[in-house]
């Protein structure tokens, strides 16, 4: 927990972190704790999705805060897709009781360089623009994708963290162009929230671990778990 904080703020942390997993303040360092609250106040204040992409070093950094919901990652990452960029990190810190928000981090960059000022404009106003209905982004990515096809070398594990208390969904395929899009739709059209996520790309192998509610933003039992997991893996592979 953060020090040097006033007893008001910290206060108001505490009780923000209690819509988080449990191993939210345990893990995710304080100076990302008090950042998620400000962008919370932030939207509270203008009832509209935080989207900022800023340089950051030799990438770009993707900020993002909104309330969670299944077909979120599906358009982010649908738009990142459609704008040809690459994506190197993500971090993704979703409440799992209400007001239920979701931020993310996500770096990225185009050609290996930092977006230009005008390009990280454009994916800002395609990503609300799609949130709100008004970008087709399956519509833009069927001209550069073929999005019938499958991905190649693709597997699927589900089980339950021991210690984040969480149903988890292991994805890992061969990298490839519209990688990410396709594992997010196939995420959205299983229904499931993603709460957190880790992101491992090794020797043309990417590997995700999300973190996941159901439907109805409930706990995902084991049986259904495994059914969903080769559910996904048979979306993902165009069958």
């Amino acid at each position: 927990m953060a020090s040097g904080l006033k007893p008001s703020t910290l206060e108001l942390l505490k009780r923000f972190n209690r819509a988080f997993p449990q191993f939210y303040e345990q893990f995710v360092s304080s100076e990302i704790q008090l950042q998620n609250l400000r962008l919370a106040y932030r939207l509270y204040k203008t009832r509209r999705a935080v989207i900022e992409l800023k340089p950051e070093g030799s990438k770009s950094a993707l900020h993002f805060a909104y309330r969670n919901q299944s077909f979120l990652l599906s358009d982010i990452f649908g738009v990142l897709a459609a704008y040809g960029l690459t994506i190197h990190g993500i971090s993704l810190y979703g409440q799992i009781k209400p007001p239920m928000l979701v931020f993310i981090k996500l770096v990225v960059s185009r050609g290996t360089q930092a977006l230009s000022d005008k390009t990280a404009e454009n994916v800002c106003r395609a990503i609300r623009e799609a949130l709100g209905g008004r970008f087709e982004v399956e519509e833009m990515l069927a001209v550069e994708f073929n999005l019938d096809a499958g991905l190649e070398q693709v597997e699927t594990e589900f089980y339950v963290d021991p210690v984040f208390h969480l149903p988890a969904l292991v994805i890992e395929a061969d990298n490839q162009p519209g990688l990410f899009y396709k594992v997010m739709y196939a995420i959205w059209q299983e229904d499931l929230l993603v709460v957190n996520a880790n992101l491992l790309v090794w020797r043309g192998r990417t590997r995700l671990i999300l973190y996941l509610l159901g439907p109805n933003e409930s706990l995902i039992p084991e049986y259904l778990g495994h059914k969903i997991a080769e559910g996904v893996r048979q979306r993902l592979l165009g069958r």
